[in-house]
């Protein structure tokens, strides 16, 4: 009888284990499907220390007929990385929607004389010269660089962190734009001045502007890559959250800023409007307030 019942509890205990083990596996596949979500927020404060770059490239390359897409993936691959290794930041890497064979980027030094310093070591180092080949044959043009710092201390590119290969599966997301002003030489601070005043009409919801950038006008002292020399230039840079702010909210707003300005005759031209998709690996992305906080 005591073995009887011995073995009742025993196959008792052994369906309570089962279940237990059951609902176990199926909380951890719940919480696999639907992760926690504080854990999916990226950081700023792992992001403290990059920041003040106050010499700002603007660099818009052209790459041989539909060869962009592969350029992009192999720039997010070999390249951010190793500039924030040597101190300098990419910012951001985006493809123009209204040139397909068109890639631009965005490369901080903390300096002037950190920029030699930085583009030696690198284009005379190992990673470039590992990848330089396959690179310069689908990149007949790299010269279009306009060489900026920020108007203020306060508008300098937002530095956001690297995007997680694992949390952010789809990458970057949202949409970059930028409003390029080519100044009469002479007039920029009187630009700058009534430019910033019609910006203020670009903060609203779902736009974070990420940057105010005018011409650093001195000599080239990294002559190995050319910069631009027909400036001043003065650059609004902005992330948008998606197609619909875009075209209903921020480009009418823009499309006025732009009238005001040119109406001044204190343009050399009108204002450019760029729309750029973020590479995968941009740091220049959409991020939700709440995402991008501490």
């Amino acid at each position: 009888m005591k073995k009887a019942r011995r073995g009742s509890y025993e196959k008792m205990w052994g369906t309570f284990a089962a279940i237990a083990i059951g609902l176990a596996g199926a909380a951890q596949a719940m919480s696999a499907d639907h992760p926690n979500h504080s854990e999916s927020l990226p950081s700023m404060d792992t992001i403290k220390h990059l920041h003040d770059y106050q010499v700002i490239e603007l660099r818009r390359y052209t790459t041989t007929d539909g060869a962009a897409p592969r350029f992009a993936k192999y720039f997010d691959s070999y390249f951010p990385e190793a500039f924030e290794q040597l101190g300098a930041m990419v910012f951001g890497q985006f493809l123009e929607r209204a040139n397909p064979n068109h890639f631009t980027w965005l490369r901080g030094y903390k300096d002037l004389p950190a920029r030699p310093v930085v583009n030696a070591s690198f284009y005379y180092g190992p990673l470039w010269r590992e990848h330089r080949e396959k690179i310069n044959a689908i990149l007949p043009d790299s010269d279009n660089v306009m060489l900026l710092h920020p108007l203020r201390p306060e508008t300098g590119v937002t530095v956001l962190p690297a995007v997680d290969p694992v949390l952010e599966e789809k990458g970057a997301q949202g949409v970059g734009v930028m409003q390029v002003i080519a100044i009469k030489k002479g007039h920029e601070a009187d630009v700058a001045q009534q430019a910033e005043a019609l910006f203020a009409s670009y903060r609203m919801a779902g736009v974070h502007p990420a940057g105010i950038l005018v011409t650093l006008d001195v000599p080239n002292n990294f002559p190995q890559l050319p910069i631009r020399t027909d400036g001043p230039w003065l650059v609004w840079l902005g992330i948008v959250q998606d197609n619909k702010v875009l075209q209903n909210q921020l480009k009418p707003a823009m499309k006025t800023a732009a009238q005001t300005l040119l109406d001044t005759g204190l343009l050399r031209e009108a204002p450019e409007l760029i729309e750029l998709n973020p590479t995968p690996r941009s740091r220049l992305r959409w991020l939700s307030d709440a995402q991008a906080g501490p």
